[in-house]
């Protein structure tokens, strides 16, 4: 089946409405072709910030309210505006004011923008750690061995990480795997510990991409606990439902692979 073929079923699968015979050839074909996982990733993307945008910024009536309240406030009599900045030469004060708040404003949406982004790239990661571990194939290779998981990737990605020693720890390498985030291809390497799998996505860290962290940062996705942090030009997410400190741990040893 030509790609052509796969792209007419993308809308469905985007949807959640495809057949399970057809979700499974999908997800197989995907597996192969960067271009029909990227276009995959991207609808996906695309349905989840719209529902989020949606249910995010739907002003409540009480909000409209005390917004219509505000505009047709006067003012007090003694009010003034004591603050000018350079780059307002010539204006009055409430000239002033006003393009001062619009500033405020547009700083506002910037921050709160970026901290969605962020959430949504974090929730996507999820997504492809929830799908792989319900996928009958996980991994495409499968090895405890650091040395035969690192080399298989050699060629499939535009760069190189290293892999922790496990020998001492309570982790197990089960293998690994090429993945889509951001149109870009990636790592993800499952471990496991006790009876929880924990993925760990590694992605160039390009300019255009959404900043994850500054330094190491951890959050909580969903039912997942999530470890992001920034390394010699690549970007290392730890996801699992496993407890926080364990996340932390796999963190790092990925920290002092060498």
């Amino acid at each position: 089946m030509t790609c052509d073929l796969w792209r007419s079923k993308l809308d469905a699968y985007v949807d959640s409405v495809c057949s399970a015979e057809d979700l499974a050839n999908l997800e197989a074909h995907f597996r192969t072709c960067a271009s029909c996982a990227a276009e995959a990733l991207a609808g996906l993307r695309i349905k989840r910030m719209t529902q989020n945008a949606a249910a995010r910024y739907s002003p409540s009536r009480e909000f409209r309210l005390r917004i219509e309240e505000s505009i047709q406030a006067k003012r007090k009599p003694g009010w003034t505006f004591a603050w000018r900045p350079a780059w307002l030469p010539g204006m009055g004060m409430a000239a002033a004011a006003l393009a001062v708040g619009i500033v405020l404003i547009v700083v506002a949406l910037t921050l709160g923008i970026q901290h969605t982004e962020r959430g949504h790239a974090l929730a996507e990661l999820v997504d492809l750690h929830v799908a792989t571990l319900a996928s009958a194939n996980p991994v495409d290779v499968i090895s405890t061995d650091r040395h035969t998981v690192k080399p298989w990737f050699q060629g499939k990605l535009p760069f190189t990480f290293n892999l922790p020693e496990l020998q001492n720890s309570s982790f197990k390498l089960l293998g690994g795997k090429v993945t889509y985030f951001e149109h870009s291809p990636g790592a993800q390497l499952l471990f496991q510990i006790r009876n929880h799998q924990l993925s760990v996505f590694i992605f160039q860290n390009r300019q255009e991409t959404i900043p994850l962290s500054t330094g190491i940062a951890t959050a909580r996705e969903l039912a997942f606990n999530v470890e992001a942090w920034s390394e010699g030009g690549l970007r290392y997410v730890v996801i699992g439902d496993a407890s926080p400190a364990d996340v932390h741990e796999l963190g790092e040893l990925m920290r002092s692979a060498k």
